[in-house]
């Protein structure tokens, strides 16, 4: 697989959920169901120890990473053996940079393509201690660089910052997902400045999903007219419906070769974010993010239950009622039926 080209394709990169049982242990029947899901909704990525797979898997009394990212690259070998096509294994980075490059290190030995390297470890520190970082990792896994949203856990960059960050050779995309269009307009103009043709980038921006792969950027650069596109999704909300994602994904990709997108589109647009606020409880801060995600699973028969390995990560009052309001209200981006036709056959 040309990684670089892959990524230009466009994918649809679901972030990977994590499976507990009625004990809260790891439940690894459940979780290569999940692989299982995803593989076989057509996805062209998999992004593994992230967020959504629970940042608690690194500590030491749950002792998850490793075998999370084992569990998933063995999965996903065995799927794609059977069925071959190209699929990117992208695992989650995390700390400072004696733990990253550790965990790059683990990620490479598991044979994951790249890693999406998350910088809220450096709350304060200047942004060319993150460069130098950045760089370090680059030199053991291929970097996807990660702009995360303030609200949990990330912090505002400058514009310098990332056309600095594009002159990185070993960054091969850039998921943007601070969730606010003034920085995301910063991270498309830097990489256009920094003439990143190589450099693909990725919505994160769970609140905007069809906007944002719908949207030309424009820019005049060095007396010429510059298009760039964010070209795919690395997202938290496809983790779930992930078939009916896929689907979305290459409707958009016809409906964005037309010169003008039709009106009918905004619509859909707002569906997805309405349903993004349900699953993503942004009523509520976020709180109930990641049991969101795990509830429509759950519902759906792929895992056993919503816990996290955070007893304090619930589902807010009133969450389950609107996750049931945005399935009734907007059927065609949900996908029960298919996940209850082989939902057996994953769970085997």
């Amino acid at each position: 697989m040309n990684l670089r080209q892959h990524f230009l394709a466009g994918q649809v990169m679901p972030a990977h959920p994590l499976a507990l049982d009625r004990n809260r242990k790891f439940s690894e029947k459940h979780q290569r169901a999940l692989t299982r899901y995803q593989l076989a909704s057509g996805v062209g990525g998999l992004a593994v120890a992230v967020h959504s797979t629970q940042f608690e898997i690194r500590e030491p009394q749950h002792g998850l990473l490793r075998p999370v990212l084992e569990l998933a690259a063995e999965t996903a070998r065995v799927e794609l053996a059977a069925s071959p096509r190209d699929v990117a294994l992208i695992a989650g980075i995390c700390g400072k940079t004696p733990q990253a490059t550790a965990e790059a290190e683990l990620a490479k030995s598991f044979g994951y393509h790249a890693g999406l390297v998350s910088m809220a470890a450096f709350k304060t520190e200047p942004e060319s201690e993150i460069i130098a970082h950045i760089r370090a990792i680059g030199q053991i896994i291929p970097v996807v660089g990660f702009y995360l949203q303030p609200a949990v856990g990330g912090r505002v960059f400058s514009y310098a910052f990332w056309r600095q960050f594009a002159e990185i050779p070993e960054v091969i995309a850039i998921k943007i997902a601070p969730f606010n269009r003034y920085q995301t307009i910063d991270v498309v103009r830097a990489i256009t400045a920094a003439g990143r043709d190589d450099l693909a980038l990725y919505t994160g921006n769970d609140d905007t999903i069809v906007t944002d792969l719908l949207t030309p950027f424009v820019f005049a650069q060095d007396g010429r007219v510059v298009t760039r596109r964010i070209i795919g999704g690395l997202l938290g909300h496809w983790g779930v419906w992930t078939h009916a994602a896929v689907n979305l994904f290459q409707r958009i990709k016809i409906a964005r070769e037309k010169s003008s997108v039709d009106a009918s589109w905004f619509s859909l647009a707002n569906a997805v974010t309405d349903m993004n606020a349900a699953l993503f409880d942004s009523a509520n801060k976020f709180h109930g993010c990641i049991p969101g995600i795990l509830e429509v699973l759950r519902r759906q028969g792929l895992i056993e239950t919503n816990y996290c390995l955070n007893p304090h990560e619930v589902l807010s009052p009133g969450q389950a009622e609107e996750l049931t309001r945005v399935c009734a209200a907007y059927p065609e981006l949900i996908d029960d039926d298919f996940v209850a036709q082989h939902r057996d056959h994953w769970l085997r």
